[in-house]
């Protein structure tokens, strides 16, 4: 089959999309972990001004 000849500035195009769409998804990880690890602190934090016994 015939495949498309990509030149060299359509693959600099393309890394270039991806390197952004990879950077995007490990900013939007980091932030889930950061909110989960802060609200874990909420919640514990409001536990120990009141132990339950």
């Amino acid at each position: 089959m015939n495949q498309p000849v990509e030149t060299d500035a359509a693959q600099q195009a393309a890394k270039k999309a991806r390197d952004g769409r990879n950077l995007a998804l490990a900013l939007g990880l980091v932030a889930f972990v950061v909110l989960v690890f802060v609200v874990t602190l909420v919640r514990l934090g409001g536990n120990v001004a009141n132990p339950h016994i």
